[in-house]
């Protein structure tokens, strides 16, 4: 069975928090890629930026709604209104990547990456050997793979 090993993409391109938001989409165009891991300057990974979070930082802004109930007055959705204006007035990588990652390691069979991809709509997979990237895995990996195995 196939293991990610097999599949990932070994050269992998990372940016720091520090890199604009100018220079990332830049890299993304350049590269025809759709994110990368974010790395701090010890090449461990801390994060991943994908399009979507450049897409997101100039989405529409959402109003909160606001509920009087008797007397009071509730406030819906202020929670998210206040990382929604930080995305959006995003200048660097660090004001708009996610540190909540899902990665795998080198053996992961292709059964669980698409698992993961489905299940969690996780289109990029980072590669890790303990906290640094040695790998990346994307849908395009996936479905080349897929091709590959019925071709035999």
């Amino acid at each position: 069975m196939l293991t990610a090993k097999d599949i990932m993409t070994k050269d992998v391109i990372t940016v720091k928090q520090t890199a604009t938001v100018e220079d990332l989409a830049r890299l993304l165009m350049e590269h025809k890629i759709s994110g990368v891991p974010v790395v701090d300057d010890a090449d461990k990974i801390v994060g991943i930026v994908t399009e979507n979070d450049l897409i997101r930082k100039n989405k529409r802004f959402h109003i909160p709604t606001i509920i009087r109930l008797f007397d009071a007055y509730i406030l819906l959705g202020a929670d998210k209104a206040e990382d929604e204006i930080k995305k959006m007035a995003a200048t660097s990588v660090g004001d708009i990547y996610t540190e909540k990652v899902v990665s795998i390691t080198e053996e992961t069979s292709l059964e669980d990456i698409a698992t993961i991809m489905a299940e969690q709509h996780i289109h990029l997979l980072p590669v890790l050997d303990g906290d640094r990237v040695v790998g990346i895995v994307g849908k395009a990996d996936v479905v080349r793979s897929m091709m590959n195995e019925a071709s035999k």
